[in-house]
This record gives structure tokens, sequence and C-alpha cells, in this order.
């Protein structure tokens, strides 16, 4: 029985109810009358249900689709400006109990090297990375109670945060672990953390039970549920995703929107995030063995019609995806990106990037400096802001804004002035001339005076040396 307010799995993911969705879609996708009314819904800004975002998924009309695009990067310019939010993974163990067998760190896998980050190792990964300029970090680990026990994740979580080398500073730490329990919830809300991630890999429970057989991940309910006890344990800010090409893909975006609906109605406030990794190439892994991959036209798809379907959500890609297809979904509605991401455990302080312990092939190789220049060639701005976190703006407080499109007022002099120490700091003579210009540019598009007077003030400040201001 379907029910967004249940907080049961099966009942916030229907299967019943997600069949039914498909059959519907499949007899509407070409209701140009419906599809016309579904796009007039999304232009209000408010979203659509899974059941209407489903029909304009299966819809192949070509001015329609055109239409939708146009209006996902739209929506995308009226919640998030021009930014885009940087960040990179910090691997800290590959260690595992599970059988995931589209992941290289199931427990089965003997060749890949095993490790474990001391925490003289953290630090030594974090200075590395707070020297290309980074600022927030999405920590990962294997889910693996003797050698990855929340106590390890804990201190791990302090060592970042106590790290400041010249001026570099991890301000803002999301955490993407298994599913755990309310109290361990409560003790990560405790030590600081941004963004709870936790992907779900596939929402079709049948796949799911398949495709992790052995391991506490087997538990398709427990993991299903986690945001709700993460919810519970105080964390606000929680992040979605799922890992096209495991499913049929219209199975899996059907059943993202119900689980971002179930949190609005349960919680009063969806997610904080959702990420949109496609399977990739990874030691012991052949994605060609799934055989529900999608192309970069659908991949596009499915970003604009998140977007339209969430406007108010953060969406996440990674470099498992190369610059061409960062590209176009940028455009689309993706709002935060990695850049120079290592995904294998201590690979940043490895001259040459390792391959032997990668979680993922990674696509695009470039370095921040060569990321964020890309960016402010296209007429983004980078952004190594983490002040809504740090200001308490988090949950519905950060909904609520970002709703009414207030978020504008800090976050767009926010971004400049974290870009300006970026260009101080790191950024290579090119990437610098560039980034000036932009921030010149940019301020006139400062809504309110008193805060572009203060942004300019402050900016002159971080010519000068002093860094992290903030709205």
């Amino acid at each position: 029985m379907y029910n967004p307010k249940s907080l049961k799995a099966e009942e916030f993911i229907s299967h019943e109810e997600i069949l039914s969705t498909l059959e519907y879609a499949d007899k509407n996708k070409d209701n140009l009358e419906l599809i016309d009314e579904i796009i007039a819904k999304a232009k209000e800004r408010k979203g659509l249900s899974h059941r209407e975002a489903s029909v304009l998924l299966a819809c192949d009309n070509e001015e329609k689709i055109k239409e939708i695009y146009a209006l996902a990067e739209q929506i995308k310019k009226d919640f998030y400006g021009n930014r885009i939010v940087m960040f990179a993974p910090l691997y800290l163990s590959n260690y595992c109990v599970n059988g995931c067998v589209y992941c290289p760190y199931h427990l089965k896998n003997k060749h890949i090297a095993r490790k474990k980050l001391t925490q003289e190792e953290i630090e030594k990964e974090v200075i590395a990375l707070q020297d290309m300029g980074h600022k927030r970090l999405a920590i990962e680990a294997g889910e693996d109670p003797v050698n990855n026990p929340i106590e390890y994740i804990l201190e791990s979580i302090k060592t970042i945060y106590a790290i400041k080398h010249k001026n570099g500073a991890i301000r803002r730490v999301n955490v993407n672990i298994a599913a755990t329990t309310v109290e361990n919830y409560r003790k990560l809300k405790d030590a600081g953390i941004g963004t709870y991630i936790l992907f779900q890999e596939t929402y079709h429970k049948e796949s799911y039970e398949q495709l992790h057989p052995t391991g506490p991940k087997h538990d398709y309910a427990y993991h299903t549920e986690a945001m709700d006890r993460a919810m519970e344990g105080g964390i606000d800010d929680v992040g979605l995703g799922v890992l096209f090409g495991l499913e049929l893909y219209r199975y899996e975006f059907a059943g993202l929107l119900m689980h971002a609906e179930h949190l609005e109605a349960v919680h009063g406030v969806g997610p904080h995030t959702i990420s949109v990794p496609r399977l990739k190439k990874a030691d012991d892994i052949d994605p060609d063995q799934f055989d529900n991959g999608i192309s970069d036209e659908i991949f596009e798809k499915i970003c604009a019609l998140i977007r339209i379907s969430v406007p108010y959500t953060g969406m996440i890609i990674s470099t498992r995806e190369s610059q061409a297809v960062r590209e176009k979904v940028i455009k689309l509605g993706v709002s935060q990106i990695s850049g120079a991401s290592r995904t294998s455990v201590g690979g940043y302080t490895e001259e040459e990037r390792p391959h032997d312990s990668e979680q993922f092939d990674v696509s695009d190789q470039r370095t921040l400096d060569e990321v964020v220049r890309w960016l402010m060639e296209m007429g983004y701005i980078p952004s190594f802001c983490t002040a809504c976190y740090r200001e308490g703006r988090t949950g519905d407080r950060f909904m609520s804004l970002c709703k009414a499109g207030q978020i504008q007022n800090c976050c767009h002099p926010n971004a400049l002035m974290t870009l300006k120490e970026f260009l101080m700091d790191y950024a290579s003579p090119e990437t610098r001339e560039i980034g000036e210009k932009i921030i010149e540019e940019e301020l006139s598009n400062i809504p309110k005076d008193k805060v572009r007077e203060i942004c300019k003030e402050n900016l002159v400040n971080i010519a000068n040396g002093k860094r992290d201001f903030r709205f």
C-alpha cells in the first residue's frame, strides 16, 4: 500500500505504485495536452510529483524535451544563479564486509589493496587537498564494524576540522557512510558534519537484494529507511542518489522522487542534495555485465527532470563523468561538482594517480585549477562557500530561504569571496586573471546595495591577507 507518510520502506517506496506510474507514463507519453499541463505546473517552481515527472521522462516529443531543458536551465538560474559549488571526496578506508556485486570493495575481491588511513595519513591527505584549494570534503568509507567503527569516523572528522595549513581549512565535512543507528547519527551531528549522504543504489527491492547478496547492506528496509533515522538523530541535511545502470532507469527515477516526496511529507524538508552517479568501470567490475546502462542523452534528460521536479535540491555530479557530459548537465541543473578527485584510499598524497585501489575510474582527471578555470570560462562562479551550514542555515531553514529565492543574497557574495580566496592562495596566473574579471562583473549582480558594499570591502580585506568572511 503506497503511503508517502509511512516510515516503512515498502510503503513509501511502493513497488506497485512505481509499476502503476510507469504504466500511466507509457499511456500518456504522447498526450500533449497533459504534458503541457505538467510543464505549466513545473513553471510554478514548486516541483512535480513522481507520476507527473515520469510522464515527461517517457515523452519523446523533441519540441517538449527542448522546452523541459530550457525550463530546467531557467529554474537552476532562479534558485542557484550561476554558482557551482566545489568539493572533493576523501576515501578513509576500503575495508568492507558487504558483497555488493558492482563495487570493487566487495568482500570477495582479493586482489584489491586494502587500506585504512591512520590519523597521521588523514592529516597528509587533507593538507594535500588544502594545498589545491578545497574547503569542502565528502568522506567515504566501506562498511566494516571492526576496521571502520563509528569511533574511527568521528575521530577522523575531528582530525580533518583541526588541520589548519597555511591559509587552508576544511570548513565542511559531508559524510557518505553505510546506514547506521539513530544514536550514531546523533554522534555524527554532534561532530559537526554537513550533509549525510547515502546512495540507495537501486529502489527495486528484488534487484537490491540480488545486488547485495551478503553483508549488512543486504537489508533493503534498514538501508532505505536510513534517512528517517538520520533526521531523527538531528541531521536535517541528507543527500539521496541512485547508481544509474543497475536497474531500469525509469523505475529508479520514480523511486528517487518518491523518496524525496516521503522526506518532505514526514519531515517537512526534502533532500538537501541528489546525486546522479552512473555505473562505471572499476577493478573487478565490468559495467557491461549490467544491461541497464543509460546513454548520455537519457542521462541529460534525467538531470533536467530532477531539476524541475525537485527545484530546491542541490544536484551533484562526480568525476565519474567526462568533461563533455559534465558541461551539458551543469547547464541543465547540476549545482555541485567534484574537482581533481582521487577515489583510492591515500590517493591525494601519491604523485601518480593510483589505479589499483580506485572505487571507480575517474573520467575527468583535470586539476582543481583547470576545473575552476573551465567553469569560469563558461560563465560560472566556482564557489568554495560553506556558510549556510556554519550559520545554521540547514534543513527547513535553508529550504525556506531557497524556495523563496532569498538564498541569492548570501550565496552570491559568499561565492565571490571564497573564489577570491582561491585566486589569492592557489590559482595559476591565468586562472587568477579570469577570476578577477568575473568577480568585478558579478558584483553588480548582488541585489542589495548594503550587501554589495560589504562584499567589496571584504574582497579588499581578502586581497590584504584576511580570510573567511561570510554572510
